[in-house]
């Protein structure tokens, strides 16, 4: 306000004493001699006069401006009572409250006075009372507010402001929670909306009636949604449960929701196998299991499978001894005896029958004791040089036949003095290369599909300290003898194959195409099948299957949805389901199943068991990685992209985790696709959440050619954790004059268990954009995909929707080669230099130069224990570097490796000696 100040008048009270809260001041103007004079405000009618003072009250100090001991607070107008508003001031001559910017009348004020003991000085406390109605005239304008200003002769003070608001709560809510059936240990989280009120509702949740109390129990929270959170379900948790929202008006209670917690029914270990149901002959034997490991509850599913196995046995009956004829008496002899003998065996005792009774020689006198003794004469010495000369005479004969034989061998398969089995290259010795760089380059001649080898392929076990090489060509004629060695056909009849499966009772849980399916027909040179584009392959090494035998043998990927693999607890599937048969296929050395996986493996974090399907039809763990193995028909070596199985056994196999900690984490590869052509005005953008294995972005890529996608930016990889937490999915930074988001949340999830399971191999969302105008084609825009409460992935998309990417193939390349390689053409490294190294380095070595040295040259070192339990260690690791390596490994790594192996042993290059 404005004040006149006339001669000899000054202004006091300046607008800076007052209150920090944006209040307006009243100026003050004192004449002499004293006189103070407040400029009058625009007051309620009838209070005007009484808001000039001529003199300050008794005991103020004209110094002071009022200050409030009592500042009016927010209320909430409940039904239709009124509220009362209150402040006090001291020193203060008068008060008046103003609310939505309009004074009150002064009659609606109730004022009291007072004074402070402390300071003597005047307080003033003034009250009102405001209405329902009062608050209602205004509504949907602005928010209902009153504050006091209080005077003194020094100026005015605003107090802060007070809002009315009229209290209330819906009843409806806007989500209620909903019942479920859940197995035991998984997840649960049940959400819930309060109803609209004002002030907010305050949420609790019921378990059957009684308040659950989230720092009692820290397997459940609440979160900041309201939503109730079990970590892990347990049998207790089974319960009907109530979301209640309450404000100071009312208490609402939402529908109940009843949780069921059950159990799948789980079998427990297989009995040992009864005796024999004959004691002599043919019988049989059982074995039995019960469905209590853990038993079904609460409509859990009843274990699947038989819970008795027969077999059929046969007890070998004991067979007594019996003796044979007696045979005829012998000569008479110088002792004037002679001698007969028999045998207990007609029959011999068997299975434990009993042994004959009897002496087995009978002796007796052959000349009624009137035989004489005489010394030996000249006649019988000269008998007996003559059989000791003819005895030496044979033994010279033997030995220069050896002689003669070992120098015949010598011409045929010389021991070469030096090493040039290591550092010529795996070439005929007459070539000698100058670096090792060119070594294991020499490969047969595989231009034909048959191929026809003279004599043996098995190499003759030199000593151990000894690596030889024919004199000639790595394929020349060693012995007598013909093989033949038949390759599979690129082009065979894939249908053939499989109508032949079609008789046998396996090919039931096989896929019906052949996609995904590489077959082939193997001997004992053995190969290779692998499936294009999924980094899954087998092979077969040489001598795995048993000379004489020839087996057609598949390569199988399974989709999940096609084989049931049950899961427990916090198990995850971790790689493809993968098939190899037919099963009962003997393997006399193991073959090697190299797969993808998803696992960041850490001992700490996980428990990693290899899985095999029974022939009953049950998963069985046969293998712990990290762990000594309890049986040698597997082997599991794992790296970070890929698993490799050593199994003896064809069958049904995958890769199954449990975590220890919430540190665990699995690799997702998340990938973006989007239409090709963009006809109207909606446009899809689909995100793609994917187990980081080769064989399930190949499926991808083949489903979005069938829907027309393109892909949008390079593969990002996400790291997701065992921390309970959902994926959320959401999208920013769009221009809103061109794009809107079609989607009624601000973001979207995947549920955890959706995710950690591996069950479900196309998880995905979408996003739906709708853009303003046809002619729009750009589109700019950021995706983001994270963990709650964990690291994300960004995604900048910015592309032009009318360019439609060339293809999808440049992401998963095709793999060069047929899916099938028999014999030689399977392996990198030639047949015969392969069989030098393993008769080589498998003896021990002096100073270490052997298999052990080699296995640490590869970085293979931390299994020596599997490779030392087998016939040939260097073979495994020959194996196991073909699996790895094939169809592009570096011979000349491996070469060089081999040279510092031999390199340790002057012994090793010394010539052969027969």
């Amino acid at each position: 306000m404005d004040g006149r100040v006339g001669e000899g008048c000054g202004t006091a009270g300046g607008g800076d004493s007052g209150r920090a809260q944006g209040h307006w001041h009243v100026a003050v103007l004192v004449c002499q001699p004293g006189h103070a004079e407040v400029a009058e405000p625009h007051l309620p009618t009838g209070a005007q006069q009484s808001a000039t003072v001529a003199n300050p009250a008794s005991g103020a100090s004209p110094d002071l401006l009022p200050h409030f001991q009592l500042e009016p607070e927010d209320v909430y107008i409940v039904k239709n009572k009124a509220v009362s508003l209150a402040c006090r001031a001291t020193p203060a001559t008068q008060i008046y409250f103003k609310c939505n910017g309009e004074w009150v009348h002064q009659g609606d004020h109730v004022t009291q006075h007072s004074t402070d003991r402390s300071t003597g000085l005047p307080v003033m406390e003034v009250r009102i009372e405001v209405t329902r109605q009062q608050v209602e005239k205004i509504f949907g304008l602005e928010e209902y507010w009153c504050q006091c200003v209080a005077w003194s002769s020094s100026g005015t003070t605003k107090s802060q402001k007070a809002f009315v608001r009229i209290a209330y709560l819906r009843k409806n809510f806007e989500q209620e929670p909903t019942a479920r059936e859940v197995s035991i240990e998984q997840g649960i989280v049940l959400p819930c909306r309060p109803p609209e009120g004002i002030p907010p509702a305050e949420v609790e949740w019921l378990r059957n009636e009684e308040l659950v109390d989230p720092a009692l129990d820290a397997n459940v929270y609440v979160t900041p949604e309201h939503s109730l959170v079990l970590r892990q379900a347990r049998l207790a948790d089974t319960a009907n449960y109530t979301c209640v929202a309450k404000n100071i008006v009312a208490r609402r209670r939402s529908a109940s929701a009843a949780i069921t917690v059950y159990v799948n029914g789980g079998w427990s270990t297989w009995t040992q196998w009864s005796g024999c149901s004959t004691s002599c002959g043919r019988g049989w034997q059982k074995r039995s299991r019960t469905c209590t490991n853990p038993t079904p509850l609460n409509g859990g599913a009843f274990c699947e499978g038989q819970n008795v196995q027969k077999t059929a046995c046969t007890t070998l009956c004991p067979v007594d001894g019996a003796w044979s004829e007696w045979s005829k008496w012998s000569e008479c002899g110088a002792e004037c005896t002679h001698w007969r003998s028999r045998e207990c065996s007609e029959p011999a005792p068997r299975n434990g029958g009993r042994d004959c009774h009897g002496p087995e020689l009978d002796t007796r006198n052959c000349t009624s004791e009137l035989c004489t003794h005489a010394a030996p004469g000249a006649e019988d010495v000269a008998l007996y040089v003559g059989l000791v000369a003819v005895a030496v005479c044979l033994v010279l004969l033997l030995l220069v036949g050896v002689l003669v034989y070992c120098r015949k061998k010598g011409g045929l398969d010389a021991d070469v003095a030096d090493s040039s089995i290591l550092t010529a290259g795996f070439q005929p010795v007459s070539i000698k290369p100058s670096k090792a760089g060119d070594l294991l380059t020499i490969q047969p001649d595989l231009s034909t599909t048959t191929m026809t080898y003279q004599g043996s392929l098995c190499p003759r076990q030199d000593g151990p300290a000894k690596l030889q090489l024919p004199n000639g060509h790595l394929l020349s004629p060693l012995s007598a003898g013909r093989h033949t060695l038949h390759h599979s056909s690129p082009a065979a009849e894939g249908a053939d194959f499989v109508a032949r499966l079609s008789t046998q009772s396996y090919f039931r849980s096989l896929p019906r195409g052949t996609n995904n399916m590489a077959y082939g027909t193997f001997n004992f040179l053995g190969g290779r099948l692998m499936i294009p584009n999924t980094g899954i392959s087998l092979l077969i090494p040489p001598d795995a299957i048993p000379r004489g035998k020839i087996y057609e043998v598949y390569l199988t990927l399974h989709k999940q949805e096609e084989v049931r693999l049950p899961l427990a607890g916090c198990q995850t599937l971790l790689s493809p389901i993968v098939s190899c048969g037919p099963p009962g296929v003997l393997l006399t050395r193991p073959a090697i199943l190299a797969m993808g996986h998803c696992v960041e493996a850490s001992a700490e974090n996980w428990s990693i068991r290899l899985k095999k399907q029974s022939c009953e039809g049950t998963w069985e763990d046969v293998l712990q990685l990290g762990a000594e193995p309890c049986t040698e028909l597997y082997y599991c070596q794992l790296e970070a992209q890929a698993c490799y199985v050593f199994t003896e056994q064809l069958g049904r196999f995958a890769l199954v985790g449990e975590s220890l900690s919430m540190a665990a984490s699995k690799r997702l590869k998340l990938v973006l696709f989007a239409p090709a052509a963009c006809p109207s005005l909606e446009y899809n953008i689909r995100v793609y959440c994917l187990s980081d294995t080769q064989d399930v972005l190949k499926e991808v890529i083949q489903l979005e050619k069938q829907l027309g996608g393109q892909l949008i930016g390079a593969p990002r990889v996400l790291h997701f954790k065992d921390s309970y937490h959902n994926l959320r999915l959401s999208i920013h930074d769009m221009p809103s004059s061109l794009w809107k988001s079609k989607l009624l949340a601000s973001y979207q999830e995947i549920p955890f268990y959706h995710i950690w399971s591996g069950l479900q191999p196309f998880l995905h969302c979408t996003f739906t954009l709708e853009r303003l105008s046809t002619s729009t084609c750009e589109l700019a825009c950021k995706i983001w995909v994270w963990q709650v409460e964990g690291d994300g992935q960004s995604f900048t998309v910015n592309f032009n929707i009318a360019k439609v990417r060339a293809g999808l193939d440049w992401l998963v390349p095709d793999e060069v080669g047929t899916p099938a390689l028999v014999g030689p053409s399977a392996f990198k490294i030639p047949f015969l230099i392969r069989q030098k190294i393993i008769s080589s380095l498998d003896p021990p070595g002096t100073r270490g130069a052997d298999w052990r040295t080699l296995a640490q040259k590869l970085n293979l070192d931390s299994h020596l224990s599997f490779f030392a339990s087998k016939a040939s260690p260097t073979a495994m690791i020959l194996n196991l570097w073909e699996a790895r390596h094939f169809p592009n490994g570096n011979l000349s790594q491996l070469a060089a490796a081999v040279a510092e192996v031999g390199k340790q042993d002057g012994a090793l290059f010394s010539e052969a000696e027969c």
